[in-house]
């Protein structure tokens, strides 16, 4: 059992090598380099702030639920 879970964690640890979100750009870079557009470079930038709060909100919960059954 644990080799295979090493073995899992070791093909999605270098899978994500392998894996983009987007294309690289041309230019390299900002993909939105003197369009004059304005968009964000991807999505995800437009919630780093809200993900960050949820990312707190969350890790005060499990910790206080943790502590709460003293494991």
């Amino acid at each position: 059992m644990k080799t295979i879970n090493k073995l899992a964690l070791a093909f999605f640890l270098f899978s994500t090598f392998l894996i983009n979100a987007q294309p690289p750009s041309p230019e390299g870079g900002n993909a939105n380099k003197g369009n004059g557009t304005g968009a964000p470079d991807s999505p995800v930038d437009m919630y780093v702030y809200i993900l960050v709060i949820v990312a707190i909100i969350l890790i005060l919960f499990f910790s206080k639920k943790y502590m709460l059954k003293k494991i």
